[in-house]
This record gives structure tokens, sequence and C-alpha cells, in this order.
């Protein structure tokens, strides 16, 4: 029986979520579609052919799984940060606090409908990506893990934003001066090995470098880095955004006023 009310609290929360960005999904759905559109054609079609092959690969083939995973964790982030800010905004997170159901199940349904959102936003981004370069899965398992855990990660990450903003302006900081910067320069248009040696130690810093070349070796067989190690990184970071994540809503940070 306590079972069935958790499973019926998370597929509540996660049926909301997922309603919501369906049903605007012009707002939601279409604009990252024709951004990447535009990013194939000016940097695929355009300057592509001017780069020539990187990686073994041509450039446009190399650089849709970096695409494809931008729209992933751009989205993923996007939709928890303003769906649960907006939730704190109207005054409506004071239901979820007083319900029967423990934190978990709350950071569970926002995170598993972002991580929704970000994996809807993959498949379009992938299915476009097909009208310029020819993709074929390298490996089956790690492409799809690699998704999954990194639209969890961003999920995770849009909460805590969204746990801390007090306004609407605060919910567009970090993904203008943080997510953005990193994700540009986390490998989705180059391989790092064209680097300088300092610039590729910096770049290991980069959480994101992981996720790309993670998502881009399950798909063409090549990475600048360790999968294995990649792997424990993405893992380490779920980790301890979600141990964080679980003590603001314990301790009611941002929450309880």
């Amino acid at each position: 029986m306590r079972g069935q009310l958790l499973f019926t609290a998370f597929w509540t929360i996660l049926t909301k979520e997922v309603r919501r960005f369906t049903r605007i999904w012009v707002q939601t759905l279409l604009p990252p579609a024709i951004t990447m559109t535009l990013y194939f054609i000016i940097f695929g079609n355009l300057i592509g052919s001017r780069i020539g092959d990187m990686g073994g690969f041509a450039y446009m083939e190399y650089i849709a799984p970096g695409l494809i995973m931008m729209s992933v964790i751009t989205n993923s982030y996007g939709n928890v940060v303003s769906s649960f800010f907006g939730t704190k905004f109207q005054r409506n997170i004071e239901e979820l606090l007083v319900a029967p159901i423990p934190n978990w199940v709350i950071l569970a349904g926002y995170v598993a409908g972002g991580a929704a959102r970000g994996l809807a936003v993959g498949v379009i981004v992938t299915l476009l990506s097909l009208f310029f370069t020819n993709l074929s899965i390298h490996h089956f398992f790690i492409t799809l893990s690699t998704v999954i855990l990194t639209a969890i990660v961003f999920s995770l990450g849009g909460f805590i934003n969204a746990v801390y903003a007090n306004t609407f302006d605060d919910i567009s900081i970090v993904p203008t001066f943080i997510l953005t910067p990193l994700t540009y320069l986390g490998g989705v248009f180059y391989s790092i090995a064209l680097l300088p040696g300092f610039w590729q130690t910096v770049s290991q810093f980069n959480p994101i470098l992981y996720m790309v070349n993670s998502f881009r070796y399950g798909l063409l067989g090549v990475s600048d880095i360790n999968i294995g190690f990649a792997f424990m990184m993405i893992i380490g970071f779920i980790l301890v955004l979600a141990a964080f994540a679980m003590h603001l809503l314990n301790t009611g940070k941002g929450i309880r006023h």
C-alpha cells in the first residue's frame, strides 16, 4: 500500500511535468529543434566543409553527437529550473510539503520530468541530424546510458538552481554565465587533442567534456578521454547533486520562509 502511494505521487508529478512541456510544445520543443538545425547548417555545412575531417570523421558527423548532447543538457536543466521555481513562486510548493510523501519522491518526480523533456528534445535533434549526416550507433548501451545519466545530472542542477532562485532573473544566471560557456568549451565543436597541453588539462575540469565524449564514443567509437573514468565522473556528479538537493529539501532552504 505504501509503495503504491509513493508511485502514485511520483507518477502524478512526472505526468504534470510532461504535460506542462508538451502542452506548450511551440515554446519547449520547437525552438531547440530550429536552433540545432541552424547549428547543423552553419557549423556543419558552411564551416565544416572548410575544416575538413576531425577525429577520422567528417566534421558534420563529428559535431552531431555534441549538438545532440547540448540540446539534452539545456532542456533538462531549463525544464526543472523553470517548473520548480514556478511552483515556489505560485506557492504550490506548500501543497507538496504538507502531502504525506517523502522529499525524495518530490525530487525524483521533478528530475524525471526534466529528463523526459531533455530526452524528447534529444530524439528530435537526432532525427533532424539524419538530414545532414549519417549516424550509426557504435555502442548502444553507452549511448543510451550516457544520455539518460546526463539528463539526470542537469535536471538535478536545475532543481538546485530553482531552490536558490528568488526572482525569475535568478534562474537565468547559471545557464547564461556557467552552463553555456561550459557547454561550448566541452568538446562539442572540437577535439581537445587540438589544444595545447595546459588547456587540455584545464578542459578535464569541465564536467560536460565527459558527457559529450562518452556520447560521441557511443555513436562514433572515438573519444578524447577514458570512457570508464567518464562514467565514474558522471555518476559521481549525480550522487553529489542528488545528496545536496535532498539536503536543501530536508532543511527547507529557499523553500520554507
